[in-house]
């Protein structure tokens, strides 16, 4: 891929516009030292073969990818993304990529001034079946339409406190992923699982903390949590959310919910309502 031409900009201590609050965050944070960079490169295009040096975009950008790995770094975070695992990149905000070997990686490129983001930081997504077609039939078509309402708003509807929850690919690992998001409330054990499987305990959560980077516990962990805000926005009472995802108590369901989300449930719904409201 052709390179294109780079511009560098050193980084100064001039205050961003009020309206960029994603800009004033990383430049408040890059002078911190969280990205080890001396210059920030200003560019819309460029791509190396193994990655992006730190630079800055003018644009919203949405990163999928469909094949392989990839490392994004932004105010000193690393966020890894998968097949199922996307990421946000609000205008005006640091950051550089490693790609991993035949990684195929999909940008889509939003301007600020059409598109308001629901995210001030770089924030990873969960990606839907719906959203994964969407994006790869963008790329089979011969002239993308720019600028799409309709498409950022596809890529923005998930909702937005919903945990990173990578897939498994091997065939153990994949099949108790599987039906589980089916039925997050399924209280079988990983030996459980492994047995009706054919297969061992010890394989079978080593596959998951090698295809997701998760252990099982983890794992599922996440997905009830992400299941449980879904049932919560349906208006359900969360002695019956947490019973519906297979927590043992409400109590443990409520520990669980503020350890990953620093909140409540009853807050979160509360929180969520005047969000819709405004």
């Amino acid at each position: 891929m052709a390179e294109a031409a780079l511009r560098t900009v050193a980084p100064t201590g001039a205050e961003p516009a009020p309206e960029t609050q994603a800009g004033a965050r990383a430049a408040s944070e890059a002078s911190a030292g969280a990205e080890p960079a001396s210059e920030v490169l200003v560019d819309d295009e460029f791509i190396a073969a193994g990655g992006h040096p730190t630079h800055v975009h003018d644009f919203h950008q949405f990163l999928h990818v469909p094949l392989g790995r990839i490392v994004v770094t932004a105010l000193g975070r690393d966020h890894e993304l998968s097949p199922s695992i996307a990421l946000w990149i609000p205008a005006g905000i640091p950051h550089s990529a490693r790609f991993d070997p035949d990684s195929l990686v999909v940008p889509e490129n939003f301007d600020p001034e059409l598109h308001r983001l629901p995210y001030s930081e770089v924030t990873s997504v969960n990606v839907s079946g719906a959203q994964r077609q969407l994006l790869l039939s963008r790329m089979r078509a011969s002239e993308p339409t720019e600028e799409n309402p309709a498409l950022f708003a596809a890529l923005c509807s998930g909702h937005r406190d919903v945990l990173p929850l990578p897939r498994p690919t091997g065939r153990s690992a994949a099949t108790v992923a599987g039906e589980l998001m089916r039925n997050p409330g399924d209280p079988r054990t990983a030996s459980e699982w492994a047995e009706s499987l054919y297969t061992s305990s010890t394989s079978l959560r080593r596959a998951f903390r090698a295809e997701t980077g998760l252990a099982f516990s983890e794992w599922r962990a996440r997905l009830r949590l992400n299941h449980s805000l879904q049932l919560l926005a349906a208006g359900h009472m969360v002695s019956t959310v947490a019973a519906r995802v297979g927590f043992v108590s409400t109590n443990g369901y409520i520990l669980a919910f503020r350890r990953y989300f620093g909140e409540t449930p009853g807050a979160c719904v509360k929180r969520s309502a005047t969000r819709t409201a405004a």
